[in-house]
């Protein structure tokens, strides 16, 4: 899922991968390739106590957003970028499962919560976090131009909002994907392309994923844009606590689509064995308890708290966007060709 990258976790990079625990490691230790999008992160103290425990060094290869993961766990599954991939969400997975590229494993931690998101009764993919794509928007910037927050899809599309609008591409973002599939869920299979054609003629910018939209065109967020209106997440305004402690921003929780993400066991993987323990770790209550602040999404299991600070600023949609896994796995392509057509022709 693209996320809000707050923590810095690398000790270490090279050649674009991060490893986690520092690099002080001798030839006979286990590493794991964890291959996932730009966003992951996580305290360095938690992996650091994973290897200790375990032996195994996971070294963290980012590959752009979870599309672009996505794309390239495809395009190399016969030989595989590494030995587990985080990352790949429901609005992708079915591509992924087609295409193999995943091994079957069931993991002890997935019946603490992680099986309600099962996406078949293969075992090859497990969940780990849950988050809801939505609007999010900037008050202050709105306020400042006159303009009151969009009370529904529709509004987006008066003139009032006309160059407000960045959102992610959904052939390359799984949040671009997630909210397209919201505009498909709230008009129909056959009303949603007339609304995207009014979007594009009311200036709506699209950028290529979720960091480029929300940390540089985004005018709520550290790069000060100029677009007050961007598609996040439901939690993102935890992220964006001011001094008076309030968020600065606001989700939109009528534009909801639910997402979750997914890990899984790389078939082919080079080191099968420890890989399916880093699952494990994924699902584990001492990683899942930290999620929420570092990942800005809600843990797959059941029985872990959410941080104190969520209370009152993030807000679960009643009633998120939701559509059959196997009308996004029939539709997809064809949906995502009909947005190029309407959007990009």
């Amino acid at each position: 899922m693209g996320r809000l990258a707050v923590a810095a976790v690398v000790l270490a990079t090279v050649a674009g991968c991060s490893v986690f625990g520092g690099d002080d490691e001798s030839p006979g230790d286990r590493r794991v390739v964890l291959v996932t999008h730009d966003s992951f992160t996580m305290k360095q103290e938690v992996l650091d106590e994973f290897r200790t425990g375990s032996g195994i060094t996971i070294e963290v290869r980012k590959t752009g957003d979870a599309g672009a993961l996505t794309n390239q766990l495809v395009l190399t599954k016969a030989n595989p970028l590494g030995d587990v991939a985080f990352g790949v969400d429901n609005t992708f997975a079915s591509r992924t499962l087609k295409e193999g590229v995943f091994a079957a494993y069931r993991s002890p931690e997935a019946d603490k919560g992680p099986r309600r998101y099962a996406v078949d009764g293969t075992d090859r993919l497990t969940a780990v976090d849950v988050g809801d794509v939505c609007l999010n928007v900037d008050p202050a910037a709105l306020a400042a131009r006159g303009v009151a927050e969009p009370a529904r899809y529709e509004d987006l599309t008066d003139p009032r909002y006309r160059d407000m609008l960045v959102v992610e591409d959904p052939a390359t973002s799984s949040p671009g994907l997630a909210f397209l599939l919201g505009t498909i869920a709230h008009f129909g299979p056959q009303g949603w392309p007339d609304y995207w054609a009014k979007l594009k003629a009311n200036g709506v910018k699209v950028v290529s994923g979720w960091e480029e939209a929300y940390t540089q065109d985004f005018s709520g967020s550290s790069g000060k844009g100029p677009r007050p209106v961007v598609v996040s997440y439901g939690s993102s305004p935890a992220a964006e606590i001011g001094q008076d402690g309030k968020p600065r921003t606001k989700a939109l929780l009528f534009t909801c689509f639910r997402q979750v993400e997914y890990a899984g066991v790389l078939a082919g993987a080079r080191h099968a064995d420890d890989a399916k323990k880093v699952v494990d770790f994924l699902l584990s209550q001492q990683f899942q308890s930290n999620v929420a602040e570092q990942m800005f999404v809600y843990p797959a299991r059941e029985d872990v708290s959410l941080p104190a600070a969520w209370q009152g600023v993030v807000l679960q949609p009643s009633n998120p966007g939701t559509l059959p896994a196997a009308d996004i796995d029939a539709n997809r392509e064809r949906w995502i060709d009909q947005w190029r057509s309407v959007v990009q022709g």
